[in-house]
């Protein structure tokens, strides 16, 4: 794997995850209590041996960069290294990435130099767990141009990823990005070529992109400098490479995740609370999910219940109860409070004792959930200040909310608790 770069597409403004993304780049969200996005990437990365990974984002990438300079320092006796590449305006290019292709191609210069013959491109929202050494021994056997990840999927969901069709041999003979109605229907195929019973078949008859992508060196490099117009892969590069290039489909078999959207990052994240076996575990010591060393305390529970749930390092709840639920490092619960349902993201730092007591007989909100509060089908994102006796319950069942002003948006039902938000005493959402 030596002879291979990677290169992780930060995406663009993280609209489908805002509010996020508000403060944020979409690789730098935080997930499962500990790490963040960007983690998974470069983690499988790391695990399949493919060391020199570069980052292509532009928006609010300054905790990206703050986190993976913290996170991965490789010896110096081995040439790995995990660098951010942040949209820069030239001459050449005075603009910002256009789109997926347009990101590598504006760093295409810098990614050529490197002697090696296949780049390998991933999405950085997406939660699964793949040796790409496998992936990559498949496009070296085929002798392909391009090789797509792909996994079976079901007519739902179809519309929102990149589709295609291929023959006996794997190669792709037909791709369409996100299609709707009658040309939908038309990218409908027999999943039983891919190994699936008839009834699986049945119900998943689309053959879906994961959005990762091998390509010969000189194969990317020639598509990206003669087709400028063209700034998207899934849209427009792939698609029209399927017609006089060998674009072949490796179907991938274990649990993936598009985690791109608030609800979808939402039910990724509780599902890892599932026994006796989540679909996605962290908990594996031949291919571990890396992520920064905070070198915090325990985490301390006082006279709580704490049920079915997920918890980070460094937290301290008091006489709380907390069912099905997923909570981030140095969150604190005070005492008589209710977490069901929810995503709790932590905290970045701790509050002195004396100035949270302080700040309490003054009258304002310290780090964390006060005491007497019920939080149910949440999100709170991190350094929140929920005071006391609040109630998160999206009582009056609404879907979609936008209330930037007041701290929160709600989204599928969701409510999301902004980032750095205050919620008064005795407030009810």
């Amino acid at each position: 794997m030596k002879r291979v770069l990677g290169i992780i597409l930060g995406g663009g403004a993280g609209t489908r995850l805002y509010p996020l993304t508000k403060l944020r780049a979409k690789p730098a969200v935080p997930l499962a209590s500990k790490y963040r996005l960007i983690d998974i990437p470069v983690s499988n990365c790391i695990n399949s041996e493919i060391l020199k990974i570069y980052v292509l984002t532009q928006f609010n990438s300054a905790s990206l960069n703050r986190h993976l300079n913290r996170t991965y320092n490789f010896s110096g006796f081995r040439e790995g290294f995990v660098e951010v590449l942040s949209a820069q305006q030239t001459k050449e290019n005075p603009d910002w990435f256009q789109g997926t292709a347009d990101a590598v191609r504006q760093y295409i210069n810098l990614l050529k130099e490197w002697d090696i013959d296949e780049y390998i491109i991933l999405s950085g929202d997406h939660l699964y767990r793949m040796d790409y050494g496998k992936f990559i021994q498949r496009h070296r056997e085929t002798q392909a141009d391009i090789t797509l990840s792909v996994v079976p999927i079901d007519q739902k969901r179809a519309s929102s990823f990149g589709v295609m069709k291929i023959n006996d041999q794997g190669r792709v003979v037909d791709f369409y990005e996100k299609p709707k109605g009658a040309d939908l229907q038309r990218m409908q195929v027999d999943t039983t070529i891919l190994g699936l019973n008839p009834q699986q078949a049945k119900e998943q008859p689309y053959i879906a992109s994961m959005g990762i992508y091998v390509f010969k060196k000189e194969v990317l490099i020639n598509l990206l400098q003669e087709n400028l117009e063209k700034t998207d892969f899934g849209k427009e590069i792939i698609p029209d490479a399927a017609k006089d290039h060998n674009v072949q489909a490796y179907l991938f078999k274990g649990y993936w995740e598009d985690i791109g959207t608030i609800e979808a990052f939402y039910r990724a994240n509780l599902a890892l609370t599932q026994q006796p076996q989540p679909s996605f575990s962290f908990y594996d010591e031949n291919a571990p999910i890396y992520t920064r060393s905070r070198y915090l305390p325990p985490t301390k529970l006082l006279n709580c219940q704490v049920t079915e749930s997920m918890i980070g390092e460094g937290c301290i709840f008091k006489e709380c109860r907390i069912h099905h639920s997923v909570i981030g490092v140095r969150t604190r619960i005070e005492s008589d409070s209710t977490i069901e349902d929810t995503l709790i993201m932590g905290a970045d730092f701790y509050e002195p004792f004396a100035e949270r007591i302080s700040g309490l007989q003054q009258g304002n909100v310290p780090v964390g959930i006060g005491a007497g509060t019920i939080i149910r089908h949440a999100i709170i994102d991190k350094n929140a200040r929920i005071g006391r006796n609040v109630q998160i319950i999206n009582k009056d069942r609404i879907e979609e909310a936008q209330k930037e002003d007041e701290g929160f948006y709600i989204r599928n039902g969701i409510v999301v608790i902004i980032k750095n938000t205050t919620i008064p005493d005795n407030t009810i959402i």
